[in-house]
């Protein structure tokens, strides 16, 4: 497994819809096990395909209950609403916004071997797989954001 370069704000690569996986290979397997040690080196939660660079739909999630890897990921049965606390992303250092996003979801998309994958997910989890097919998509936490800034501005609010 290898760390790999984590592909920083406002390179374009971050604005573009990352290309469905039709291969189920070795390189698909490195992709995946290069971008969960990338994620943890990074202390991440999750962390898609787009931020190493690779134009693929592929994310990993840890929402430290153990790794999930998805590959052509898809959301649905989206429902509820919760305002997030600040979230941050590993491509944009040094921000954090405040995110309206579904409570609960469900996840549909491919294992790592092309076999249908299904799960459901609420609140942190919902987010941060909201947050990683955002990235899929060309959409970034910033865009959709109601409120952008820096940590040292959480802290001075709280004072």
């Amino acid at each position: 497994m290898t760390i790999r370069r984590i592909v920083k704000y406002p390179d374009p690569i971050l604005k573009e819809k990352a290309k469905p996986v039709t291969k189920f290979n070795e390189r698909l397997h490195k992709l995946l096990d290069d971008m969960a040690e990338t994620m943890y080196d990074a202390k991440g939660v999750g962390l898609a395909a787009p931020q190493v660079g690779i134009s693929k739909r592929v994310i990993v999630v840890d929402d430290g209950n153990g790794l999930i890897e998805v590959v052509n990921p898809e959301l649905v049965d989206m429902k509820g609403e919760q305002l997030s606390p600040p979230e941050g992303c590993l491509s944009i250092p040094g921000l954090l916004g405040v995110v309206r996003r579904a409570y609960q979801l469900r996840v549909k998309g491919q294992d790592r071997y092309g076999r249908p994958f299904e799960m459901e997910a609420e609140d942190y989890l919902a987010r941060i797989f909201q947050h990683e097919v955002d990235h899929l998509n060309g959409i970034l936490f910033i865009d959709i954001a109601e409120r952008v800034f820096r940590p040292e501005e959480e802290e001075d609010m709280e004072a």
